[in-house]
């Protein structure tokens, strides 16, 4: 409430020296202070001078439709006349007269009667909306002459607020254009622009810093530092985007919060420039929403009144065009240049033009994105090694020599119940061989690489966003309470009306209690969908046992040699399609939940999503995968006892090299679709089909046409809605859970991750130059609750690993064999090591094979992969001496590899300083500068004062106390 006194106080003192200025529009229904204003179209004053728009304008801006917009002929404006050309509106931003930026946009519908033809712009208030009495015929019907009165009662309610609305911003100091009936039939258009001395309030009031007169040197450390980085700075020169930003800055303004008493500090000889469009338009939106209606039963925000349907559309616009004979430079056509092209996929990206361009908050994106596609070119390299290192060694490797050596004639038990047979253990030496290509040696050097990687990748960010935030001056900003939510608001209101108190009680507000039914409803409804994914899972998982019985049962021997391959990758891409379809829904679902939480703030709202739709596509996209890696081939019990579900189908274990494979496949598969499909091909043909449907409405006759004359706020009305950046840090954090959790059975996930996000980063910015409107720019120090995030799956990602090296892989098992069981310390004899024995009429009756000579010969013993003591021993089929020594063996590997890596993670983490030491220095060094600044500014007071009064001013001695 003291900053909304504040900016009242500050109007009144603006309107009481006469140097404020308002843009009256026609479309309002108050009174001036000379009168009515329906009386006539032009009215003069001491303080306000307006002309119709339309006397001056020309026969091509008479035949474009109604627009309403007055402009003052102040001094001020004059002044700016003389100094600046006017723009062409068609190419720029700006109002009619040239002079006025437009700083933001909101739409309305318009209902034009039918009956009548289009009102001139000149035409006056009272002309305008006077309605004549419709006298209903005698044949019309009442129920709908009924409807169409509602509607135009409804028509009428909305513009009586949105007038209401716009006379509260013109309180404000606004200056507002309107314009109905255009190009756009059914559209209307109200254009905002914030004059200094709004611009100058309200940055004082939000402590905006900006720079000064004063610059000083930035030092780059110590002499050998300052020699690296200006040979760095030649190296990389090929790679800097030509932007005129690139060089490194050895000059930096200081920057102090803006006062309008303290302007003498800052360069002001520029005033046009002084608040680039972003900050002009994140002011305005401070604005738009600090200012309220009231006409409705209930106090509504510019968010209510854009979800009641009184103005369809709020955004600020862009710079100007991109293309085109006619399109000069601006910033936006430098960002599509330099850096929304795949053709310089391999050269940086302008941060610092991004941030100005879009704010702090989508920089920081866009910075993050880039530090983690660096940091991924070394881990694709070691995953490429690593991976060559198994292509390598595949031959020497003694385990799966001895699976592809038919002289040992193993013949292994049935797969499936009946439509199964015995089959020969060579039949696998594919997969054997497969699977050594991702289980070998350097699995585990690769799993601790990742784990220091990822701890490496999070110092190395914190870094750079110290640096960031040092470079655009955000070190000492602080994100204060934001204003309530509409939504919060209106069920405070609720809550306050049901106690029959003042609607602006400062008592009231939503405790637990009030919210306890939404938590319990959002608690059941997580849980809920949790089982739906696990339900999901399971419904796969009965897939894959029913087509490999099915396919068992076919009698062609071609078919039954490829079943395993084509059970699996059809399973696998089933898993994508549903990933991808419930990631949908989900969000949803997510959304739909936090909005019935009715969180206070914008902020609260945005974390309490973001939570929400992290756990329910995480758990959506990585069940299957760990169902994969933890749960197959592990509950299925043994030959003669097999578990069943579903009545007659046993449980689906895993190939004879292990589940390792499988989990490689379901990760590749998944990993590319979602990245190809659902992030690449959605973030392409989704935006452009929008776009092609809202250019649907337009004639095509005319469309061309239409292009070419088009005003940069009708052009951006066609342009897809910001939905915010919570969608590419959520199909980013699932990539790196990817890439870091399951990195051990994948080590060619890297390489696809960096991959993907060269492509990522110049799609995302096309999208952002090209395809998006314009977003809010919002400051920000830092990525939110997502770096917590991250730091979460970094932690986990060590368990994971290392109960993938120990259970999913044999690592563990080939390392106990060879040091315990081996007779000569090598892998020799390990895959017979590795299977128990089982008398086949000790199988249930039922499920023996209906074709028991399937291989020519009598079966009496077939084995399987367990340990297992052998039917002739004193106690048959139960788990062997080695299956407990293996066992604790894996237990030991998974708490020594956890607390090694996680304690070389820390080192790692205490090693490195969040705050660059060069950082700190200059931010202490600007501290002092504006003591300094300050201690100069006083001391010119003082020697100002002296010269105007040079007599000296006699000392005042204080009067003793009588006792």
């Amino acid at each position: 409430m003291k900053g909304e006194d504040d900016v009242n106080t500050a109007r009144k003192d603006e309107e009481a020296d006469g140097s404020g200025e308002k843009l009256l529009g026609f479309n309002s229904t108050e009174e001036h202070p000379s009168g009515p204003r329906g009386q006539d179209s032009m009215w003069r004053n001491e303080k306000y001078e307006t002309v119709p728009l339309d006397v001056q304008g020309t026969d091509e801006d008479d035949s474009k439709g109604t627009r309403d917009s007055l402009y003052p002929q102040t001094a001020l404006r004059k002044s700016q006349q003389e100094n600046e050309r006017p723009k062409d509106a068609k190419l720029w931003p700006y109002f009619q007269d040239g002079l006025r930026r437009i700083d933001y946009v909101l739409t309305y519908n318009v209902q034009m009667p039918q009956s009548t033809h289009k009102q001139s712009s000149k035409s006056c208030l009272c002309c305008r909306f006077k309605r004549e009495p419709k006298i209903p015929p005698a044949h019309e019907d009442p129920e709908l002459a009924a409807q169409e009165q509602r509607l135009d009662y409804h028509a009428d309610d909305q513009r009586l607020r949105r007038e209401e609305f716009e006379e509260n911003l013109r309180e404000m100091g606004l200056e507002m254009e309107k314009e109905e009936g255009t190009k756009l039939p059914g559209v209307g258009f109200l254009k905002i622009h914030a004059p200094w001395d709004v611009l100058c309030r309200e940055a004082e009031f939000m402590k905006l810093k900006m720079p000064t007169t004063k610059i000083y040197k930035v030092s780059q450390g110590s002499s050998i530092v300052e020699k690296v980085n200006m040979f760095l700075q030649k190296v990389t020169a090929p790679l800097q985007p030509k932007v005129g930003e690139n060089q490194t800055e050895n000059e930096k303004h200081l920057s102090y919060p803006f006062s309008r008493e303290k302007q003498h500090l800052f360069d002001l000889s520029d005033r046009n420039s002084f608040f680039d469009s972003k900050t002009r338009s994140s002011i305005v939106y401070e604005i738009l929403k600090r200012t309220k209606c009231t006409r409705a039963k209930y106090i509504m925000g510019i968010s209510s009144l854009l979800g009641s349907g009184v103005y369809t559309e709020a955004y600020p616009l862009h710079d100007g065009d991109i293309d085109g004979v006619h399109a000069e430079t601006n910033d936006r056509k430098i960002l599509y240049e330099q850096w929304a092209s795949y053709s310089i996929f391999y050269k940086y990206q302008p941060i610092g033009l991004v941030r100005k361009y879009f704010g702090e908050k989508v920089g920081l994106y866009f910075a993050w994105l880039g530090v983690y596609t660096q940091m991924l070119i070394p881990a694709a390299i070691v995953g490429v090694i690593v991976f060559l290192y198994g292509c390598a060694t595949v031959d020497n490797n003694i385990p799966s020599m001895e699976v592809c050596d038919e002289r040992n004639n193993i013949t292994m038990c049935p797969m499936c119940d009946r439509a199964c047979s015995y089959w020969k253990l060579v039949t696998a030496c594919g997969t054997a061989r497969a699977s050594h290509l991702f289980d070998n040696a350097a699995t585990v050097f690769f799993a601790i690489f990742m784990a220091l990687w990822a701890t490496m990748f999070m110092e190395h960010w914190k870094r750079r966003q110290m640096r960031l935030n040092y470079v655009w001056d955000m070190t000492s900003f602080e994100d204060g309470e934001s204003q309530p939510r509409a939504e919060y608001e209106f069920h405070v209101m609720k809550k306050s009306l049901k106690k029959e108190q003042s609607p602006k009680a400062e008592n009231v507000k939503l405790t637990c209690r009030d919210r306890m039914p939404a938590y319990m409803t959002i608690i059941t409804m997580m849980v809920f969908l949790i089982f739906v994914t696990l339900a999901i899972v399971f419904g796969v998982v009965l897939y894959r046992v029913s087509i490999m019985t099915a396919l068992h049962m076919s009698s062609t021997p071609t078919f039954r040699t490829n079943i395993r391959a084509t059970v699996k990758t059809t399973a696998a891409i089933i898993n994508l399609i549903i990933i991808i379809i419930m990631d949908e829904v989900y969000g949803a679902i997510a959304r739909w939940l936090t909005i019935m939480e009715v969180p206070k703030t914008d902020k609260s709202f945005e974390e309490r999503l973001i939570f929400k739709t992290f756990i329910l596509k995480f758990a959506n996209a990585f069940t299957p995968i760990v169902y994969l890696a933890f749960f197959r081939g592990r509950i299925i019990g043994r030959p003669g006892k097999y578990l069943y579900v579903m009545g007659s189908y046993r449980m689906e274990e895993c190939a004879h090299a292990g589940c390792l494979m499988e989990l490689c496949i379901q990760l590749c598969i998944t990993m590319l679709g979602k990245q190809l499909i659902q992030n690449n091909l959605f973030e392409i043909g989704v935006p452009k089909l929008k776009k092609m449907l809202r250019q649907r409405k337009i004639d095509k006759n005319h469309q061309e046409e239409l292009n070419r004359t088009l005003h940069r706020h009708e052009k951006d009305h066609f342009l897809g809605p910001f939905v915010g950046l919570n969608p590419e840090y959520m199909e980013m954090i699932i990539q790196f859970g990817m890439v870091t959790l399951f990195v051990a059975s994948f080590p060619l996930a890297p390489l696809f991750a960096l991959l993907n996000n060269v492509i990522e980063i110049r799609l995302d910015a096309k999208k952002f130059v090209t395809e998006l409107r314009r977003p809010i720019a919002v400051r920000a120090k830092d990525i939110g609750i997502w770096y917590t995030l991250l730091r979460g799956i970094s932690k986990v990602a060590v368990i994971v690993n290392a109960f993938v090296i120990s259970f999913t892989s044999d690592f563990i098992p080939r390392l106990v064999y060879q040091h315990m069981y081996s007779p000569d310390g090598t892998l020799h004899g390990f895959v017979n090591h590795t299977l128990s024995y089982f008398n086949v009429s000790h199988f249930q009756p039922g499920t023996e094979p209906m074709v028991p000579m399937h291989l020519g010969y009598k079966v009496d013993v077939c084995r399987y992969k367990d340990y297992r003591d052998p039917p002739w021993s004193d106690t048959p089929y139960e788990f062997s001496r080695e299956f407990w020594a293996i066992l604790a063996a894996r237990l030991a590997f998974v708490i020594v590899f956890q607390n090694v890596v996680m304690l070389m993670s820390d080192f790692v983490d205490w090693l490195i300083p969040d705050i660059p030491k060069d950082i700190s220095i200059q931010i202490h060094k600007e501290r002092n500068l504006v003591v300094e600044l300050f201690m100069k500014q006083e001391r010119g007071k003082k020697y100002r004062n002296t010269v105007r009064d040079p007599s000296p001013q006699p000392l005042r001695s204080r009067p003793s106390s009588q006792a």
